[in-house]
């Protein structure tokens, strides 16, 4: 039965496609996907290289406009938004990681995890900082930047920036992937543990099938195609 008190789907996208211009012709990336995700929820996103799963990511946090198809972020139709208005429905509400960390260089780790508190309005911004450097195990860090620390050490700082807000949905884009197996699973572990904290839904993209195995839901793609999620 539809209970109207039932929160929106974090995602739902309905027939997105997404065709790139090159020098050989246009390039379908995306072929009429149909992908949703519920409250509280971890779906892996796998699948070959070039398949489509990066572009997946963009297209459903509103990054990147779909050629065709219905994107509703956070019960939002993004078509419907503006660039201003899809940026402030994303600010503190969603969440993105990294293969490469994307920290600011320049920024200790505990300025690159305040910083986007501080632009969000939030209250207190360097003491919550502080408290999740802490929970990634890198309070004695704070005050390094990004080329003091290894890389495991990075991705910790930007998982503690990406959820510091306590988000209601985090895309993570083969967030261990450049990291080595012990520093994978440490960081895999914190990822899941502080995603169900917050009680933020999930997206992985992973090539990880150890690590996919962990989601609640696995969705294979292919040739641009969502083939199964199950």
């Amino acid at each position: 039965m539809f209970d109207a008190d039932a929160p929106p789907a974090p995602l739902a996208l309905t027939g997105v496609c997404l065709t790139l211009p090159s020098a050989a012709g246009p390039v379908e990336i995306l072929r009429g996907v149909d992908f949703a995700v519920a409250p509280g929820e971890c779906v892996a996103v796998v699948g070959p290289s070039g398949c489509g799963k990066s572009s997946l990511i963009a297209v459903a946090a509103g990054l990147e406009h779909p050629t065709s198809g219905q994107v509703r972020l956070l019960g939002e139709d993004l078509a419907r938004l503006g660039e201003d208005r899809r940026a402030r429905l994303r600010r503190g509400r969603v969440s993105l990681v990294f293969q490469s960390f994307h920290l600011l260089p320049n920024m200790t780790a505990e300025e690159n995890v305040s910083t986007p508190l501080e632009i969000a309005g939030q209250a207190d911004a360097t003491r919550i900082a502080r408290d999740w450097l802490d929970r990634v195990g890198l309070g004695p860090r704070l005050r390094h930047y990004p080329h003091q620390m290894s890389g495991g050490e990075q991705q910790r700082v930007a998982l503690a920036r990406a959820l510091a807000a306590r988000p209601e949905l985090l895309f993570a884009d083969e967030p261990t992937g450049n990291l080595d197996a012990a520093n994978a699973a440490a960081v895999a572990d914190m990822m899941f543990d502080l995603v169900a904290d917050v009680g933020a839904a999930l997206v992985l993209v992973t090539h990880d099938d150890a690590l996919a195995g962990r989601a609640d839901r696995i969705a294979r793609m292919f040739d641009g195609r969502m083939l199964q999620v199950a």
